[in-house]
């Protein structure tokens, strides 16, 4: 048996940001459909590293797969794998570092599709790192953007990340010297950090503001405060059962009554139409990713597709 091996850079030459939303869209909108199951992740530790397992089937596809991950003081390593549902054959092995950063920004760019104000054009963005660039990707690619702001704690990484996304996205992207004048009056914020406490205050959002909040998998974290959480009128998960083992943003909120389960949205809800995404122009809206595994394989799915189209690819044992 064998299958193709994608490199990095494979998957950099095979699938942009705006397929990458299309393919996201279309897995949320077959979860709803009942075609699509999906395990959360787990965790296996040892000493100085965590293993980060998940797992979905994509029956649309015929494609049943795994995302494993490793985080050790050196940095993390990925990696995506699918099998064929009839023959249980693996078909495709990818390095997915891109891949992860590419599905997770898709996600944030169908919520900010069905969630924000169609007339949306700035945004407030915290955080600086990859993860964050393939935010403000998605959000440019679903939104007509005129106008970012972004912060991070160091002055000369958030100047060259402005630099870099003002070519990127084709916009103005403006370095700012705190979190408030990054989320101050903005239609869009994204938040996109590593942090374990909240990174802005809520009160400092506008009303109608979209918020999407995808920087923490842990209960342990949470960017987002208990104001941000009170004021939004719409609350959507990229999986309430995923949430509800790794969203630290509801702790708090869950504890004082800010926030049931009950109130909130699957996002696979929104995109099929059963559920509103915003209900007025006027509400808070706010979207919480922790990363699904049905993403990675739609996305293997679709490399694998490109790749045999194309020739790309090595064959692997």
């Amino acid at each position: 048996m064998s299958c193709l091996f994608l490199t990095e850079q494979d998957v950099a030459e095979l699938i942009d940001m705006p397929r990458s939303i299309a393919i996201v869209e279309e897995a949320f909108r077959q979860m709803a459909a009942g075609r699509v199951r999906n395990v959360p992740r787990t965790r296996a530790t040892g000493p100085g590293i965590i293993l980060h397992s998940m797992s979905a089937s994509a029956e649309y596809l015929g494609l049943i797969g795994w995302k494993n991950y490793t985080t050790t003081r050196r940095g993390m390593l990925f990696h995506v794998a699918a099998y064929d549902i009839e023959s249980g054959e693996m078909q495709i092995l990818i390095e997915a570092n891109l891949l992860g950063q590419l599905r997770t920004g898709a996600a944030t760019g169908v919520a900010t599709r069905h969630m924000s104000r169609e007339s949306s054009s700035t945004v407030g963005l915290l955080g600086t790192g990859l993860q964050a660039r393939t935010q403000l990707m998605a959000v440019c690619s679903v939104r007509k953007i005129e106008r970012v702001e972004v912060f991070g704690r160091d002055e000369d990484r958030r100047r060259r990340f402005a630099e870099e996304m003002c070519k990127e996205c084709q916009t103005e992207v403006v370095p700012v010297s705190s979190s408030q004048e990054a989320v101050s009056g903005k239609d869009i914020v994204i938040t996109a950090t590593s942090s374990k406490t909240p990174v802005f205050d809520g009160t400092d959002l506008a009303d109608g503001t979209h918020v999407n909040a995808v920087g923490g998998n842990f209960l342990q974290k949470t960017e987002i405060d208990g104001e941000t959480i009170r004021r939004s009128g719409t609350i959507v998960c990229d999986s309430i059962e995923q949430c509800r083992i790794e969203a630290g943003e509801f702790v708090a909120s869950l504890k004082e009554g800010l926030v049931s389960w009950d109130s909130m949205s699957d996002l696979s809800d929104v995109v099929a139409g059963r559920n509103p995404g915003r209900k007025s122009d006027n509400e808070i809206t706010f979207f919480k990713s922790v990363g699904l595994a049905m993403e990675d394989i739609a996305m293997a799915g679709e490399l694998l597709k490109q790749a045999r189209e194309q020739g790309r690819g090595t064959r692997a044992l």
